[in-house]
């Protein structure tokens, strides 16, 4: 059975060292460090890759977190994995769980999370997710 969980996060990110690489491909590094409210209660740290193209409002980055907290009353922790892209504005953002990253009572979370951004700058999370238990 799949579960639905909201609300809002805030998120902290800290410039890391570069990588070193030339300007044409130098990657930009941040450490992120969120804290979750609603119904998932919950902290996470993680990192990013980011890098802006040529054109204004292209760009991309990757990330991985690890969020641990509680969900829907279920003590635990799981990651998750981001794909974003922009291209010239258009922008396609994926954040999938990592399979098998469950750890106590979220030991096989499989799912997915959206994140929108409001105009003032608040953030906010859905998480459409199962678990093996719903089978």
């Amino acid at each position: 059975m799949p579960h639905h969980a909201e609300g809002p996060f805030e998120v902290k990110m800290n410039p890391l060292p570069s990588d070193g690489g030339s300007e044409a491909v130098a990657l930009g590094r941040m450490a992120l460090d969120k804290r979750y409210r609603g119904d998932l209660e919950a902290t996470s740290v993680g990192q990013m890759l980011a890098l802006h193209g040529d054109e204004k409002g292209s760009a991309g980055y990757v990330a991985i977190e690890r969020i641990t907290g509680t969900l829907h009353g279920r003590d635990g922790s799981f990651a998750a994995q981001h794909f974003g892209l922009m291209d010239r504005g258009e922008k396609v953002l994926r954040i999938d769980l990592v399979p098998d990253s469950g750890r106590g009572e979220l030991v096989g979370i499989r799912g997915h999370m959206d994140i929108r951004i409001e105009s003032g700058g608040a953030h906010f999370y859905t998480l459409d997710y199962t678990l093996p238990a719903d089978t």
